[in-house]
């Protein structure tokens, strides 16, 4: 860490640092770096699909599990030395588990990630056979920092396309809270790089290479021999150029340093030294060589020293995080003022928008603009340069470090500042529950017994809830309802078996009362006074974004309408959906008693007159004693139900709302449980309490 990155950090947090070793088994740190993370999650990262058939230990479990083990070991370490205040922050792929590791054991703790690599595209990602894991893993954090908007935003999809949930540009919800979303790139320490650069030994080198390359124009490439870094990309481009441009043979040098990678690529370094070889061959004589490769570690010394004098820095990798030689490049250049040509693939080319983007795949493209580069004026020149100068010079690595722990305490900060809906106390409703003598207890369907599927269909009740359910039906003191958008068919063949129980479908359209004498109940129509002269128009706009938008399909009641999109794209279907939304408000919202009820990847029209709210008003004002009232739903169809509840005159510990769901989304309810899972204990522990 460089001295101006310790000074940038708070002198508290500074102080409060801690070094404490992770013992690691030796063979299971092997199985962590140089298995998982190196043969399944950097090439991943880096755009790069791995060969099953070429390479075997890709699917080996054991990799998996050694990841796993070394991620816990971080996290049992951690707690042992935890804080109450302590701020825990986590880097790059390595540990991308850990975030939801130290939730489970901290729950309170100030979590901040930072991803240094790219994360791919969402097409990508889920080729990943353990991506659930990866993004629950990582999802754990209270706020997430990125290189790149484009990161970030492969990242929420992923968060979207895999996991279903929802998000913003900021953040994302999971687990009844929200995750923060940053952009922020990375820095140098500039101050410290150009102390180095003013040293004697490194104005010692500048001068020697200045005298061997006299009268030549140098242009400066640095780069890792990996796949990614573009070495070859860049080596079939200058040959484009000194094809193309034959003045400049004779006259321009290309200096390629090379430093080993972590794992030997034999291919690509011959396929590289091959290229140099013919590009000296085609245009170098006795006297000169057009290309000189350096496949050697370079002294911190001489990688300044050329940095310096060069005329011309060429990045051209296919695919980086970052890629900070291009700010070591511009501070080196204060005297030169050298241009720099730079893939539109590295994490900096958002940044350094002065820089000359190229394709590196587009040889003859990168070509013309070494051309161009090398005959910039020298005005051209100082304005590109003072550009890219001002921004490496403010945004340094000093500035990122305390950018990145400002954001992540605010995060931290933000549930006591926005409103959220504290967790379901369990025991406290369990107790009201036992205590009361006549209980009222609704619950919404789809999302909150029962979890979203994609096809409706298959959202089939829990054998445990169907028990638990049937339990609570059959104590006296309790009047048992189902209130649900579904129609009246779904919930006689899902819930009809459970006796004693109320239905209401349709969001309120249709009633069904319990048995009192062991015959069947006849369900009674609220909405037969109603016009529904409205539903051929609506069926038509659905009809209309239906075949425009592949996956959805519209589903056809009694009483509403409703357009699924839960099989579509995601983004492109909440697109749809936005889009359908806004046609209907202009074409039919304004002169028909209608409403939109906008869902979990649905939109239904319904009469204005009939909702799930005037249902809980009914059976309230028939259900005379109430001291135990218990409500829960998951969406925006179930605040009607909220709504009525706390309108009524009941006293504030005989109301029970629930939402399913995240807890800082707007909602009437007084708690929230994450998801139908914990409602469903909830209901063991009541039908326990009943037995």
């Amino acid at each position: 860490m460089t001295q101006e990155l310790q000074d940038s950090l708070t002198k508290e947090l500074w102080e409060g640092m801690k070094c404490v070793p992770v013992l690691i088994d030796e063979k299971k740190a092997a199985g962590h770096y140089e298995g998982y993370c190196k043969t399944d999650l950097w090439p991943l990262m880096h755009y790069v699909l791995w060969d099953a058939a070429l390479d075997s230990n890709r699917q080996d479990t054991k990799l998996w599990e050694d990841y796993k083990s070394v991620n816990e070991d971080f996290a049992k370490t951690i707690v042992k030395v935890y804080q109450p205040g302590d701020v825990i922050w986590i880097h790059d792929y390595h540990l991308l588990l850990l975030p939801s590791l130290l939730r489970a054991a901290i729950p309170e703790a100030c979590i901040g990630f930072f991803l240094h690599t790219p994360f791919p595209s969402s097409e990508l990602f889920r080729c990943l056979p353990k991506r659930k894991e990866i993004l629950k893993g990582v999802l754990g954090s209270t706020m997430i920092g990125f290189q790149t908007y484009s990161y970030a935003r492969h990242f929420l999809s992923s968060c979207t396309r895999v996991l279903g949930l929802e998000s913003t540009p900021i953040g994302v919800d999971y687990n009844g809270s929200s995750v923060a979303i940053h952009i922020i790139p990375i820095g140098i320490d500039p101050t410290e790089l150009e102390r180095r650069r003013k040293l004697p030994n490194v104005l010692e080198k500048m001068a020697s290479i200045k005298e061997m390359y006299a009268g030549k124009k140098i242009i400066i490439g640095r780069d890792k021999l990996d796949h990614v870094k573009g070495v070859q990309h860049k080596m079939n481009a200058f040959q484009s150029f000194l094809t193309m441009f034959p003045e400049w043979q004779n006259k321009v040098v290309l200096i390629q340093v090379t430093s080993p990678p972590e794992r030997d690529s034999p291919k690509l370094e011959a396929k590289v030294s091959e290229l140099v070889s013919r590009i000296n061959g085609s245009f170098g004589t006795l006297e000169f060589a057009p290309v000189h490769h350096y496949h050697q570690h370079l002294e911190q010394d001489d990688y300044y020293a050329l940095l310096s004098i060069a005329d011309l820095g060429l990045i051209t990798a296919v695919r980086d995080g970052m890629n900070t030689t291009s700010h070591e490049f511009v501070v080196c250049q204060r005297e030169k003022k050298g241009p720099l040509i730079l893939s539109e693939f590295t994490g900096t080319a958002g940044s350094l928008s002065a820089a000359i983007l190229v394709n590196p795949w587009d040889y003859q493209g990168v070509a013309n603009t070494i051309n161009e580069a090398l005959t910039l004026s020298k005005e051209e020149k100082a304005i590109k340069h003072q550009q890219m100068l001002d921004h490496v010079l403010s945004n340094t690595a000093a500035f990122w470090a305390a950018t990145f722990v400002k954001e992540l305490r605010m995060a931290s900060q933000l549930p006591s500042m926005t409103s959220t809906t504290p967790v379901l106390d369990i025991p406290l409703v369990v107790e009201r529950y036992r205590k009361a003598k006549r209980r009222l207890l609704m619950f919404d369907y789809d999302g909150t017994l029962t979890p979203i599927v994609k096809t409706p269909g298959a959202a089939l009740p829990p054998p445990e809830m169907l028990k638990a359910m049937q339990v609570l039906a059959n104590d006296p003191k309790n009047v048992v309802f189902i209130i649900s958008g579904r129609d009246q068919e779904c919930l006689e063949n899902w819930m009809g078996g459970v006796k004693g129980l109320g239905l209401s479908a349709e969001h309120g359209c249709f009633l069904k009362y319990p048995s009192s004498d062991g015959k069947a109940e006849d369900w009674i129509n609220l909405s037969e006074e109603l016009d529904f002269g409205w539903k051929k128009e609506v069926s038509e706009i659905f009809d209309y974004y239906t075949e425009r938008t592949q996956g959805s399909f519209v589903e056809h009641k009694r009483c509403s309408i409703t357009w699924h999109y839960r099989m579509a794209d995601p983004e492109y279907g909440l697109f749809q959906a936005n889009e359908c939304q806004n046609h209907l408000e202009n074409a039919v919202l304004s002169k028909l008693p209608i409403e939109i009820l906008i869902g979990k990847k649905n939109l239904e029209v319904r009469p204005i007159a009939i909702n799930k709210g005037e249902i809980v008003k009914r059976l309230i004002q028939q259900t005379p004693g109430i001291d135990f009232l218990f409500c829960a739903g998951d969406d925006r169809t179930d605040e009607d139900m909220f709504k009525q509840v706390r309108k009524t005159e009941l006293p504030d510990e005989v109301q029970h709302n629930c939402t399913i769901g995240s807890a800082t989304k707007k909602t009437h309810a007084q708690w929230h449980v994450p998801s139908p899972a914990e409602l469903n204990g909830l209901l063991a522990e009541l039908a326990k309490v009943t037995n």
